[in-house]
């Protein structure tokens, strides 16, 4: 089954959002014999019928009134009209070039995208560890200015992804705006890249010094690769007796929806961790089974980049009293799509339904408020260790031994909250 949460550079191209397959909320309903409950072209539509043969009879640039151009307008203006950018339709040449890149490999640069909900703009959301976007200088929250010379102007996420993905060892260049503003062309030899999930590493304080009894683990986004990987990651945390868990979710767009509440599932004794409500208000509750693989503090990494899958998980362990969050106000992509095949060999991607924490809170539009607000440095956003990670020792530090905690003086502030339309 395919389900996505997050668009990548993977060359996934038919899903927008979190991950790959499993995908939190996102489910294919596979339409493939093009039936569906659409109306008709009669009645309230004939109007459009009536505007094409006016456009195409009178219309100066007559170029501009193909069959197809039009047609391509009117799905865009239909889609926009829904306002919620989380909504997209794929063309068939998309679709057809979609793959499925869960348990496997693929040609690209390797980073996620995502598109902006107020400006349009085609983020870096996070390039991947050791991927060709990392290692060429790609950071998380570029601005995709250009593709080849090419503006990104108006440009989906779709069509970000169709422009930029490639077989490897040729090249691209993506003209970018770096989070400080700086401009700059990066060219990017595509390579067959691995998907990532976890990883682990010391951690060392502010004085560069191991922190012996933590651990520190990063779950890059949740595939279902990410379950055996987790638990292995777990048991060396046992094994090593390690006191505390530092957790780090910045940069996780998300991922599958099963691998997400297994996850979840590892730190929880049973209890909800997430509720999905619908068009008609249904509630459908996800449970963690009885029983936890790992009941050591936790604190939780997050930022601005963090969403869907990653605020699930996030949102849950904070519900749930088993984590504190550090960094900032997360994505708020909270909403549930799933995939509908089209007659004409394209897809629908289409919101279906909301995401809730345990508390019933709402995830969309409004994302996780962290126990301690605090913005990343500029190290911090190079991937590098700063304030973030100093706090996050020192509150594990108070839980574990009485150690005296003090939060930052003056917390950054909160983000403005993202739309209620934000882009997955």
């Amino acid at each position: 089954m395919w389900n996505t949460l997050k668009w990548s550079l993977l060359g996934l191209v038919i899903a927008a959002s979190i991950s790959l397959a499993g995908v939190a909320g996102y489910a294919i309903h596979d339409n493939s014999d093009g039936s569906g409950s659409a109306s008709s072209n009669s009645g309230e539509y004939a109007i459009l019928n009536e505007i094409q043969d006016v456009l195409q009879e009178d219309f100066v640039l007559p170029d501009n009134v193909k069959p197809d151009v039009l047609q391509k307008g009117a799905i865009d203006g239909a889609i926009s009209a829904l306002n919620d950018s989380h909504t997209v339709y794929i063309t068939p040449e998309a679709y057809q070039n979609g793959v499925d890149l869960i348990s496997g490999t693929f040609d690209g640069i390797g980073a996620n995208v995502d598109q902006d909900p107020t400006s349009r703009e085609i983020i870096i959301t996070a390039p991947f560890r050791g991927s060709p976007a990392e290692k060429a200088g790609v950071l998380a929250g570029d601005v995709i200015l250009t593709v080849d010379g090419q503006s990104t102007q108006n440009w989906s996420t779709v069509d970000a992804v169709h422009a930029i993905r490639g077989p490897s060892g040729t090249p691209v260049t993506i003209g970018v705006r770096h989070p400080d503003g700086s401009h700059v062309d990066i060219t990017i030899v595509r390579a067959t890249v691995a998907v990532p999930t976890v990883f682990s590493s010391e951690v060392r304080d502010a004085g560069n010094t191991v922190v012996p009894d933590l651990a520190y683990i990063q779950i890059q986004q949740f595939t279902d690769q990410t379950v055996p990987d987790l638990s292995t990651a777990i048991q060396n945390v046992k094994d090593k007796g390690y006191k505390g868990l530092i957790l780090d979710l910045r940069n996780n767009p998300g991922g599958g929806l099963d691998a997400t509440v297994k996850v979840a599932d590892m730190f929880l004794d049973g209890g909800t961790v997430l509720t999905s409500v619908d068009r008609d208000g249904n509630k459908t509750e996800y449970d963690a089974q009885p029983g936890v693989d790992l009941d050591l503090p936790i604190v939780i990494l997050v930022n601005k980049n963090s969403a869907s899958g990653s605020e699930v998980l996030a949102g849950a362990l904070q519900d749930r009293g088993r984590a504190k969050l550090i960094g900032q106000q997360t994505f708020g992509k909270g909403s549930v799509n799933h995939l509908r095949q089209l007659s004409n060999g394209g897809a629908l991607y289409v919101t279906i339904a909301r995401w809730l924490t345990p508390n019933g809170t709402l995830i969309e539009g409004v994302g996780l408020t962290p126990d301690i607000k605090l913005d990343p440095t500029k190290e911090e956003i190079q991937g590098l260790p700063g304030p973030q990670l100093f706090t996050a020792i020192g509150l594990l530090r108070s839980q574990i031994d009485g150690s005296p905690f003090t939060p930052p003086v003056t917390p950054a502030a909160t983000p403005t909250p993202v739309p209620t339309t934000a882009t997955p």
